[in-house]
């Protein structure tokens, strides 16, 4: 037995031991890579043609479904149809586009790890026009009410700082003007007017923002232009505040309103007859309704001037119902804080601009349209060259240009 075990020992030593361990491991891996290769060829020669459509229309599916449900309905409220887009954003696709672009380039508005510029923006313009609650609009984007409210902030402070690109530079009207209705107001810049849009308070406030009519409102001032596009805005007052009030802090703020020299703004009877705000003569007819169909026509100056006066400066109480129209969440009370409010509601009112601009047809104009004659409601860049007005106090000057325009007017009537 001992002479075995030296002859073991002898033909089997320690290091050769280790070196048929190594061999056997190498034989092991190439036997594994030659099975695996020879599998290959067989997978590739073999025809399975059929079994392999079967599998493409499954990974098709697989693929379709696993595209999450926001995005998906995303896409459909953006990249299927204008109507779709309209109805729920109330703009067409090409304008949402370029607003996205806007606030990416102009704002920084950037895509985050899990929503997306236009996600972002379609949340936002979901609670402007419907005026939906943010667990609503979480619900049907498949997030958190805490991440929509978070992107609604986001964008509102994006489209706060866009005013002086959305709100429209005025323009005086010109010796080229066509229109029947403001070619006799030759330097009128626009109508002048305000509107009263239902907030909620706290209810220490509630008396300060209780209006004449016991509606808890603020008051917004604003000027548009005949194209119905918002050249000034001044929002925020308590609904009890008077419109003389309201103008004397419009003309004193450093970057308030402002008429450049010989210009106007048409204003009602609400409103002094003062250097650059022309009224209608008071105790004269004056609504459009007053002159309908089968009513007498204008017998004086004074009532010609006030019907035309009246056929121009209705296009500020039109744009506010367009606006209102557009806009579900200026039609009631929200339950955001009241600075919250008030920056959505002048974000309604540049977003109204950007609309007006950017689409040729407006639908809401087209439905206002086919609804019942509209009954009056009773910072932009300073101009180059502008005179701040220092005073509303009726000017003598004013008074008696009001009445040269009349009796031109008056004059020239047979062929108006």
């Amino acid at each position: 037995m001992a002479n075995e075990e030296n002859l073991r020992k002898a033909l089997c030593p320690q290091n050769d031991l280790t070196t048929v361990m190594i061999l056997l491991e190498e034989i092991i891996r190439n036997y594994q890579i030659n099975l695996l290769l020879i599998s290959f060829m067989i997978t590739m020669i073999c025809p399975q043609n059929r079994k392999r459509k079967r599998w493409d229309r499954l990974g098709q599916s697989a693929v379709l479904d696993s595209i999450p449900a926001h995005v998906r309905y995303l896409d459909r409220l953006v990249r299927v149809t204008d109507r779709a887009c309209v109805d729920n954003l109330r703009m067409d696709r090409n304008t949402f586009g370029r607003l996205c672009r806007i606030l990416r380039d102009r704002v920084g508005l950037i895509d985050q790890k899990l929503v997306t510029v236009e996600e972002q923006v379609s949340m936002f313009l979901c609670v402007l026009a419907h005026h939906k609650k943010s667990r609503i609009v979480g619900f049907n984007f498949m997030r958190s009410s805490q991440t929509v409210s978070k992107y609604i902030h986001t964008v509102l402070r994006g489209i706060l700082t866009l005013h002086s690109l959305f709100l429209v530079k005025p323009k005086p009207i010109d010796e080229a003007c066509s229109d029947r209705r403001w070619n006799w107001f030759k330097g009128c810049l626009g109508a002048l007017d305000g509107t009263y849009i239902n907030v909620r308070v706290p209810i220490a406030d509630v008396p300060r923002y209780r209006n004449r009519k016991g509606h808890i409102t603020t008051n917004t001032l604003a000027v548009c232009d005949p194209q119905l596009r918002f050249i000034y805005l001044l929002p925020g007052w308590e609904g009890s505040a008077g419109d003389s009030r309201i103008l004397r802090d419009a003309i004193t703020r450093p970057l308030g309103l402002k008429v450049p020299k010989g210009c106007y703004y048409l204003c009602d009877n609400a409103y002094p007859n003062a250097e650059g705000f022309l009224t209608p003569y008071k105790a004269v007819r004056y609504h459009l309704k007053e002159w309908g169909v089968g009513r007498q026509a204008p017998q004086t100056p004074e009532e010609l001037f006030n019907l035309r006066h009246s056929k121009a400066r209705n296009v500020i109480e039109r744009s506010f119902a367009v606006l209102k129209m557009r806009w579900g969440i200026l039609r009631s009370a929200s339950f955001y804080p009241i600075n919250v409010q008030t920056g959505l509601i002048i974000a309604c009112f540049l977003l109204h601009n950007f609309i007006r601009i950017q689409m040729v047809d407006d639908p809401v104009e087209a439905e206002l349209d086919n609804e019942a004659d509209i009954d009056d409601e009773s910072d932009n860049e300073p101009l180059l060259g502008g005179d701040n007005i220092s005073s509303v106090e009726p000017s003598a000057s004013w008074i008696k240009k009001r009445d040269d325009l009349a009796r031109a007017m008056w004059a020239d009537r047979n062929r108006g």
